[in-house]
């Protein structure tokens, strides 16, 4: 996040928040808000409920959104806040402009049920309701349900500039991947784990159209791609497809938060470079081999690094506040 306007102090502590997120997140815990609003989650978990009955979007969308607030300077609620006079925010940066606005729409209800509760109002911050309804919408879908630490403040600065460089690519490698999730303070195996919630959700096509027509000059389709699977694609993704078609990220269970994913990957059947790369490379291949057989042992992996990642980047009230409108600053 551009923090280019905010005065030196705010700049160093933001920084320390960045790469020791200790330090912020000693402030989460969970039932943050039992004297503040102690019916929260509870107002957080109907409003997901009913958007969830109304589209089924609801639940990659609200998923993604947390993915991509975390990553861009942790998880402040920024990615929500929209453009405004001669700033582009982060939103508006080309690598957000597919996230679905059930996502967005999810927080911003679920923010006013919140403040319309007297007690709670501008007690709660967009940031912890995102980290909410995210747990919420994997647990609609089979996902586990899990305690979510509170007490984050809301970002004061956000930038389509600060996107760049801190989002994973489909393309990209086992050591790109490691690396860039390295950096929010995440291992391999969290990284593998976060990778599941390509169980969920879609994808458009040219985000993996390179793997099934020009993937090199002696493959146009990617080897590591299960040959019936890349047929599948060029039918749904034909060439010169129009731009806003999008296809399930798991063929086989789309709609469910579950371990397929990784027997989806022995299988050659990751969309993305960056999923099947999880199984290719033999760095990565055991995690994968033992998920794929293993429910018990994917989700609790799963549940430590949400938890994980919820911690990055987190702000306090010395640099940051809760929002009134999580699509603003006050």
């Amino acid at each position: 996040m551009g923090r280019f306007n905010l005065v030196i102090a705010v700049f160093s502590l933001s920084l320390s928040v960045c790469f020791f997120p200790e330090l912020a997140s000693a402030q989460l815990r969970q039932n943050y808000y039992a004297n503040i609003c102690p019916n929260v989650e509870t107002v957080v978990r109907n409003v997901v409920n009913q958007k969830f009955q109304q589209t089924f979007v609801t639940v990659p969308a609200t998923l993604r959104l947390f993915f991509h607030d975390c990553f861009v300077q942790g998880c402040d609620a920024s990615v929500i806040v929209a453009s405004s006079g001669g700033n582009t925010a982060e939103k508006d940066h080309p690598d957000n402009l597919s996230l679905a606005g059930d996502g967005f729409d999810t927080v911003i209800k679920a923010k006013a049920a919140v403040d319309a509760i007297p007690r709670c109002k501008n007690k709660v911050s967009c940031a912890d309701i995102l980290a909410m309804a995210t747990r919420d919408v994997i647990s609609l879908t089979g996902g586990p349900s899990y305690a979510v630490e509170l007490g984050r403040f809301d970002g004061l600065s956000s930038t389509a500039a600060s996107v760049n460089g801190n989002l994973p690519k489909p393309n990209f490698n086992l050591n790109q991947l490691n690396t860039m999730f390295a950096s929010k303070g995440l291992s391999q195996t969290d990284m593998i784990a976060l990778s599941a919630a390509h169980s969920l959700g879609f994808s458009h096509c040219d985000k993996f159209a390179n793997r099934i027509y020009n993937f090199s000059r002696q493959n146009p389709v990617d080897p590591t791609l299960n040959r019936q699977y890349a047929t599948q694609l060029q039918s749904m993704c034909p060439r010169n497809v129009d731009p806003r078609i999008a296809i399930n990220m798991d063929p086989n269970t789309p709609r469910i938060f579950d371990n397929v994913y990784f027997q989806n990957l022995q299988q050659g059947k990751g969309l993305f470079t960056s999923d099947q790369v999880l199984w290719t490379d033999q760095k990565s291949r055991p995690t994968v081999d033992t998920w794929a057989k293993n429910p018990k042992a994917f989700q609790g992996a799963f549940v430590q690094a949400m938890t994980k990642l919820g911690r990055v980047g987190v702000k306090t009230a010395r640099n940051g506040n809760i929002r009134f409108d999580c699509g603003r600053f006050n």
